[in-house]
């Protein structure tokens, strides 16, 4: 039964919400909610579980799937033993029946020889594993039977977590929350409601948290996906009405330098960069703005056609932009660009304008970009800060981690006349997608790799491979070569003992390796200056091996680096595993990608093998999306787009394009959102928007 929506004088809107109105948070819970980017009841709300642990029925000893959770039901006909070394203890218990034998195993947990009773009947859940024929259960839940029996069928949120914050206190939390401190406004009219099936906007919310079954989880998610993708879909559109046929106030000629440059290049372009810098001279000599998307993976090409583009673009005498995500990469941009207009006889310099940049550095570099003087400018969001002010901006050049929005090109409007702009994007989406999510753009492809670059040596291993793959490791530092080190998680979390983790990680491998190879650890929770000194160290070539989350698919060029390994691969998207390991294969040297599995499903081995037979991203997506289905709600991200909070691009395609479909009904009724029908609808787009830019830095 969906949720009041009735207001009540004594509950509070949402939005108005701070954390510490919440029974059980205080001033250091609330700092470690903060840590999770959780700071209001509306950001809490929002935090939506990232899987959910299913209560299934309990199975006889010989019924258990080795490498998946399992509930076992058996009687306990001796007392377990207890091991001791030193200060540490293993308590160990033998299970059998008709079926079969299974070994239980706890760590630290002695007291549990007293506790077990021998005779009774237990229910034991845990992860199986299968070591030499033999089946073992490690450190498992302890359940009577009645009391599991109570838990059958129930499905308990998972949520992502920092040291400090446990899967209870949130559920807790979230509960809370949802008793007494919101109401949400419903922000659909009543007929697309109808028309489309979707649940009430408070059941949904209560029910993603808190699901009742299967159905009411898949009718809740549904929901919540169909507003991300329609809030979304609501600023693309108005943003094309917007941009669509809108004056290039810059025109251009086309020019010979650029075709210089590209006869002078070391390598030929391919057919597909050729194809596509037509495309782009085309726009800029129109007379309508240009608005384009290049798609192309990683190492196709796309830079160099970028760097095209402001050469042409100051030929004609005005400004281009160049955004990066990171400071590191902006760095390794300017370089290039720098080197390139040097070998070129082009006269002038590039300027790099990044937040790390002294005041008085600021000032200078502001007084070159508004008189002017400066012609070609490098940076990351700096760029569209305040106090910069351009002259003649005609170009700005940004990839999907700074996809421009409403509010960017308002920002970049204020500043002067609206500039052409070209989006450059490495992920591997299908061209049907990529329609809908980028469809205020025209769209090029760069489907063909350079022919200089060595195709990347892939293989799928188990964890038993580990010592091997170090060893490898070792060899290929001793040749000079980096190393990359990806996991799914930055530390231990008490739901996922069977996952690595970076801080974890990086300290095994500091032990292993010892002082002669430099370990570094990266990830997302780290403050900005501290990521840059780590991403610096590693580009510079300081560190031998970097140790990191999914923060390294973009931000960080580097050659040396030829071995990509990823622990726990099953855990990944498999496009998201192909843009990982795009990091290597970057220079001349050969390069290799090991894909850690572990948990050892055959039905896993088939989707990383997909990896093994294409380098080709948009294949290998599509190929994701068959074996996973979209229906499957509860494997992992498949992209590691991160626009959006429950949604997923892949496996929630057909709710997207409900979703571009329903924007397109309510803007032909409604263009701007002014009738009453969908006030909430525009005060719920305002925030969604806000919420992009906060998030963008802006």
């Amino acid at each position: 039964m969906a949720l009041a929506v009735k207001e009540q004088e004594n509950e509070m809107p949402i939005d108005a919400g701070s954390l510490r109105n919440i029974k059980g948070i205080g001033e250091k819970t609330e700092k470690l909610f903060a840590s999770l980017g959780v700071n209001t009841i509306d950001d809490l709300i929002r935090y939506y579980p990232r899987d959910y642990d299913s209560y299934e029925p309990a199975v006889r000893c010989g019924e258990v799937v080795p490498g998946e959770k399992n509930a076992v039901i058996a009687a306990v006909t001796r007392k377990p033993a207890v091991k001791t070394f030193g200060r540490n203890s293993i308590t160990m218990l033998q299970l059998s029946d008709e079926t079969g034998s299974l070994q239980v195993n706890w760590f630290h947990m002695p007291f549990l020889r007293n506790t077990i009773k021998t005779g009774a009947v237990y229910v034991f859940r845990g992860l199986v594993t299968e070591k030499s024929g033999r089946r073992y259960m490690e450190h498992p839940e302890l359940f009577s039977a009645a009391a599991y029996d109570e838990l059958t069928g129930q499905l308990l949120p998972i949520y992502p977590l920092t040291a400090g914050i446990t899967n209870n206190m949130i559920r807790k939390c979230v509960a809370e929350a949802m008793r007494g401190h919101t109401i949400l406004r419903e922000i659909l009219p009543f007929e697309i409601r109808e028309r489309y099936h979707l649940a009430e906007l408070n059941y949904a919310v209560s029910k993603i948290h808190f699901p009742d079954d299967r159905k009411t989880l898949l009718e809740a998610r549904g929901r919540i996906v169909f507003d991300e993708f329609l809030l979304f879909m609501l600023g693309v559109r108005m943003l094309r009405e917007r941009t669509s046929g809108a004056v290039n106030h810059f025109p251009m000629k086309a020019v010979w330098k650029t075709e210089d440059v590209i006869e002078s290049l070391p390598y030929p372009l391919t057919g597909a960069q050729s194809a596509v810098w037509g495309e782009l001279e085309r726009d800029l000599k129109g007379d309508r703005l240009m608005n384009r998307l290049i798609q192309g993976d990683v190492g196709s090409g796309k830079t160099i056609l970028a760097f095209l583009a402001m050469i042409q673009t100051y030929e004609n005498g005005f400004q281009s932009a160049l955004m990066v995500p990171t400071e590191v990469l902006a760095q390794q941009h300017y370089e290039a660009l720098t080197k390139l207009l040097a070998d070129n006889g082009i006269d002038t310099e590039p300027v790099l304008l990044t937040g790390s940049r002294t005041a008085k550095e600021k000032r200078l570099l502001y007084e070159k970009i508004e008189s002017g003087k400066a012609k070609m400018i490098i940076g990351t969001h700096a760029l569209i800060q305040e106090k910069v002010n351009y002259q003649t901006l005609a170009l700005v050049i940004t990839d999907e981690q700074h996809r421009f929005g409403v509010r960017q090109r308002e920002i970049l409007e204020e500043k002067g006349y609206q500039p052409n702009v070209l989006v450059m994007s490495a992920t591997p989406i299908p061209r049907t997608l990529a329609m809908i999510l980028y469809g205020d753009l025209d769209i090029s492809v760069i489907d063909e790799m350079p022919a200089r670059r060595k195709p990347i040596k892939n293989c799928v291993v188990g964890t038993n491979y580990r010592e091997t793959t170090y060893r490898f490791m070792e060899k290929e530092i001793e040749a000079g070569h980096q190393v990359y080190v990806i996991c799914p998680m930055v530390e231990e979390n008490e739901e996922l003992q069977n996952c690595q983790n970076v801080t974890d990680y990086s300290k095994k491998l500091k032990k292993r390796f010892g002082p002669e190879i430099t370990v570094s650890a990266l990830h997302g929770r780290m403050k900005p200056k501290e990521k840059q000194r780590v991403m610096e160290d590693f580009a510079s070539g300081r560190t031998n091996i970097l140790v990191s989350t999914t923060v390294v698919e973009v931000g960080v060029n580097v050659p040396n680096a030829t071995v990509m390994m990823i622990e726990n691969a099953e855990r990944f998207g498999l496009a998201q595993l192909h843009q990982l390991r795009g990091r290597v294969g970057r220079g001349d040297a050969q390069s290799y990608c090991i894909f850690m599995q572990g948990d050892g499903k055959s039905e896993t081995s088939k989707r990383l093998e997909v990896l093994n037979r294409s380098n080709d991203g948009f294949f290998i997506a599509e190929e994701d999306l068959k074996l996973r289905g979209p229906g499957d709600l509860f494997g992992v991200r498949q992209s590691g787009i991160a626009l959006f909070n429950a949604a997923d691009i892949y496996r929630d395609r057909d709710i997207l394009k409900t979703a571009e479909e329903a924007a397109g009904d309510i803007l032909s009724l409604d263009p701007d959102l002014s009738l009453p029908q969908d006030e909430e609808l525009k005060k719920a787009l305002d925030a969604y928007m806000a919420r992009r830019d906060e998030a963008e830095g802006l």
